[in-house]
């Protein structure tokens, strides 16, 4: 099996300026261990995936200008940490350290005795807008009888949501037609539909990195591999997406599916710009691969929308190429779980057939509210936009002054704010936040294999006031911890 390998220019244009970094915080620090400390932080950050090679030694010294010996030694530092594995015959290929992810900062979280104190930024969804979804479902009741005669089961979906989502894609410039739609419980059902029609066991699925935790478990349970190519928030929506990278996975290792989330990507709410998608399309003609791109956020923009959708930048603006999901979860209600798949009406009918192994169908009620809400949307969503932005400030205003050396991504719509920390400590601070009345999902749940120990997503889902609470808590919790600024390396506190 072929191993996928790290080009020396793209590990040079992600180690940034390391040498200026290594000679402020220690003039006599060796280069060899200057850079193997880079490397070590680049893994950790998810910016160089696990199970990669790395460039040849004398490939890397060319492009950064060392000697050869240099290189030699700082593989072998990172070796001997457990960073490289070694095998007879092969490259070199990327790791983590046995038991990285217990790394001894573990606590054991003991929630406050409370009354409501905790505040749950462990999820990235907004409270019901009641009034709405409330009218929605008195609708609904009122449709209902027309089915009651019928057995009920719809695999595919009822007609009038089905023409409802697909007028919305035509409002988007994708000219859609009720029979390329699936109406699906969610969008973590429409995915894992996907999954088992268009991958088998061993297949590798490209994903971004970070990606949604939930959508890495439904790859690992169909038995498929993600590949992750990683985002670059530094870079904005212009480059944060390496579409270099993604061509480049793609043929090294025959990925046969792409799980990407282009509209304001969870978790750092970054939207892809319009050559991207147009990019983003191309490869996926040029490598075979089938795209789903997944919209769950798309209604969340706050300050642009989407350029539209992915699948519209094909050929005959709808490539057979680009499956989109979707989603009424993220924009109106949780509970809601009605989601959907547009493809192309044979995928549509593959998927039909294998849903049936599944379940038969989305509850008519739910559908019925679906397509009362989706019908008229437009003063809901730009309610719930307003509150978003709101509650963003909020953070950020928070975060600032209580954790300003943190760095936030902040992207043009979603939920959450990815941050990057002073040190890897994102597990020990997700285990010791709850004693301070905060639920956190740690970095690492939204990689590959134990990477982003130096990120934390937060969400900005509830209100102020709980935002606020959430950020102090965090910060005492980060305190604990001691973090020690110059080393990156968390010390407890006895």
């Amino acid at each position: 099996m072929m191993t996928r390998a790290l080009g020396a220019h793209s590990l040079a244009r992600d180690l940034g300026n390391w040498q200026d970094d290594s000679n402020r915080r220690s003039a006599a620090r060796p280069a060899y261990r200057a850079l193997a400390e880079g490397i070590r932080l680049l893994v950790h950050d998810g910016r160089i995936p696990l199970g990669v090679a790395l460039p040849s030694e004398r490939e890397l010294a060319s492009v950064l200008e060392l000697s050869r010996t240099t290189i030699t030694s700082s593989y072998s530092v990172l070796r001997d940490e457990g960073y490289l594995i070694s095998r007879q015959g092969s490259r070199s290929t990327v790791a983590l350290p046995h038991g990285t992810r217990q790394n001894g900062l573990m606590f054991r979280a003991h929630l406050p005795d409370s009354d409501n104190s905790v505040v749950d930024l462990s999820y990235a969804a907004m409270a019901a807008p009641a009034e709405a979804v409330e009218q929605a479902y008195s609708a609904a009741l009122q449709s209902l009888p027309q089915f009651l005669p019928t057995h009920g089961m719809e695999p595919v979906g009822i007609a009038a949501l089905r023409d409802v989502i697909a007028e919305r894609y035509r409002r988007r410039g994708l000219d859609t037609a009720p029979e390329q739609i699936m109406v699906t419980s969610g969008a973590q059902h429409a995915l894992r539909l996907l999954l088992s029609v268009l991958t088998a066991p061993g297949d590798r699925v490209l994903i971004d990195h970070p990606t949604y935790p939930n959508a890495l478990e439904a790859i690992r349970r169909v038995g498929a591999r993600p590949v992750p190519v990683p985002i670059r928030p530094e870079a904005g929506s212009s480059g944060a997406w390496d579409l270099d990278g993604v061509r480049s996975a793609a043929r090294q290792t025959a990925a046969r599916m792409a799980y990407l989330i282009p509209d304001f990507h969870n978790p750092t709410g970054l939207c892809l710009d319009e050559s991207g998608r147009e990019e983003l399309s191309k490869i996926a003609r040029e490598t075979r691969m089938m795209l789903v791109v997944d919209e769950t956020m798309v209604d969340l923009w706050l300050d642009a929308p989407s350029p539209g959708p992915v699948a519209a930048y094909g050929p005959g603006k709808g490539s057979a190429d680009v499956v989109t999901i979707g989603s009424a979860a993220k924009s109106f209600w949780g509970g809601l779980r009605v989601g959907w798949i547009r493809a192309d009406p044979a995928l549509i009918t593959r998927l039909a057939g294998a849903r049936a192994a599944v379940d038969l169908g989305t509850p008519v009620m739910d559908q019925l509210a679906a397509a009362h809400l989706l019908a008229d949307d437009e003063l809901v969503l730009a309610r719930r936009r307003a509150e978003l932005r709101e509650q963003r400030s909020a953070m950020l205003d928070a975060l600032a002054d209580r954790l300003p050396d943190w760095v936030p991504t902040i992207g043009s719509g979603g939920m959450s704010l990815w941050l990057r920390m002073t040190a890897p400590v994102s597990t020990a601070l997700a285990a010791t936040a709850p004693n301070y009345g905060v639920l956190l999902a740690a970095g690492p749940r939204f990689g590959v294999e134990g990477a982003f120990e130096r990120f934390v997503r937060l969400p900005y889902a509830r209100v102020a006031d709980d935002l606020r609470r959430g950020v102090n808590g965090v910060a005492m919790a980060y305190e604990t911890l001691a973090v020690d600024r110059d080393l990156g390396e968390p010390r407890l506190v006895i």
